[in-house]
């Protein structure tokens, strides 16, 4: 099993920055083994791929609404992957996921749909005032 635990979390004024993390655990896991996603949910709207990071951490994707404000890392040494969030909006307000998979795909390194997750975590509340 593995287990995913984010923090960070908070309110901050448009404009602002914040930083995510996501520490994983597990008897199984080992960091460079898993493909690591953020997502994030709305009230009332469906979960949405925010963006992932290879095992690695050398390659990078993200979603057209977030690109150029967001950046993902990770520290694999540390079993921990960050959302480093930039010039934050208003609509960025949600509850924000990691999940990790094993990417088992073989002809890419990500995916942006829930169900090619594996596991998730609680999730943390990014709330953004105007």
């Amino acid at each position: 099993q593995v287990q995913l635990v984010e923090s960070g979390g908070g309110l901050v004024q448009a404009g602002g920055s914040l930083r995510l993390s996501c520490a994983a655990s597990g008897r199984t896991f080992s960091g460079s083994g898993y493909v690591m996603g953020w997502f994030r949910q709305a009230p009332g709207k469906d979960r949405e791929f925010v963006g992932a990071i290879s095992r690695f951490g050398d390659s990078t994707t993200y979603a057209d609404s977030v690109k150029g404000r967001f950046t993902i890392s990770r520290d694999n040494a540390k079993n921990t992957v960050y959302l480093q969030m930039d010039s934050l909006k208003p609509e960025d307000t949600a509850v924000y996921y990691c999940a990790a998979t094993s990417a088992p795909w073989g002809s890419v390194w990500w995916r942006p749909a829930v169900s090619d997750y594996n596991y998730w975590g609680q999730g943390t509340q990014v709330t953004v005032s105007s």
